[in-house]
């Protein structure tokens, strides 16, 4: 676990996102299992040309709860993780496309128009608990689809890949 300095330093080095990707700024590496590689146009790495997180780096930023119903699940459920947008924002990422990955190789398109406020997470909780891979974890990008009924389209249903493991973002 990062200690309460590590963690300050972490979100004040992710919240810089206006040097350009060719300037990019090198963060801390990982402490642990690394959950999410980020590439692309990015300004913030920590591997190379490539942003790596764990966890907790995930967590270290400012988190998004919400609780919604999805077609994958029964009931509603809460789901707690990163937006979209701060995701985008701490990465250093001003526009483009996301490319989502999971850890099939699986890949989808997330239009950076996507992340907005009250848009969708990178979810790392469902319900307070680590998501499992089996549970379609550790990582779902999820949208609040119970709270406006144009998330609830099959073209956002797509964009909903859980075990998300890469995000390449291309202009």
């Amino acid at each position: 676990m990062l200690s309460y300095v590590k963690k300050v330093l972490l979100v004040m080095s992710l919240a810089v996102a206006s040097v350009s990707p060719a300037m990019a700024q090198q963060i801390e590496a990982p402490s642990g299992d690394v959950v999410l590689t980020v590439s692309g146009a990015i300004s913030m790495t920590n591997d190379g040309d490539q942003l790596l997180l764990d966890v907790e780096m995930l967590k270290g930023l400012p988190a998004t709860t919400f609780e919604t119903s999805t077609i994958w699940t029964d009931g509603v459920h809460q789901f707690k993780g990163v937006s979209l947008a701060d995701f985008a924002a701490s990465v250093g990422a001003e526009a483009g496309l996301f490319l989502a990955t999971a850890i099939n190789d699986y890949t989808v398109e997330i239009p950076f128009s996507d992340a907005v406020a009250g848009g969708p997470i990178i979810a790392y909780l469902m319900d307070g608990e680590a998501m499992s891979v089996r549970d379609k974890g550790p990582l779902w990008v999820i949208y609040p689809y119970d709270s406006n009924s144009l998330y609830r389209s099959e073209v956002v249903y797509s964009r909903s890949i859980w075990q998300l493991d890469r995000v390449e973002i291309v202009q």
